[in-house]
């Protein structure tokens, strides 16, 4: 696991934990785990799904009782992401503000982190 001590991997905006907790009501789930994987015309994107069961592997993130957890593969790409949920007039979802994306595509729904 990739972490600082007393630093979390990713931070949670108020917005963001409410929305998680409701999702987290409705379908009794343990939390929002999220990822990345390749794919998208930017290389990778992200991947989010509500789980069952905590993996001992993934790093845990709380706010005000919204869990996030952080796919082992997926952290050194998420480290000091906040995330966020927005509502405009034609869409809402969860944001990432990710401060290691060098590039991401006009749809915003791929991304792409600077060759390793």
């Amino acid at each position: 696991m990739l972490s600082i001590p007393g630093k979390q991997a990713v931070t949670i905006t108020d917005k963001a934990a409410s929305q998680i907790i409701k999702l987290m009501k409705i379908g009794n789930k343990k939390g929002l785990r999220i990822g990345v994987k390749k794919g998208g015309c930017a290389g990778m994107e992200y991947t989010v799904e509500y789980v069952d069961e905590v993996d001992p592997n993934d790093e845990i993130v709380e706010k005000l009782g919204a869990r996030v957890m952080i796919a082992p593969i997926a952290q050194m790409f998420l480290f000091g992401t906040e995330i966020d949920y927005e509502v405009s007039l034609l869409e809402a979802g969860f944001k990432f503000n990710n401060p290691n994306v060098t590039e991401a595509c006009g749809c915003g729904e791929s991304i792409k982190f600077e060759d390793v």
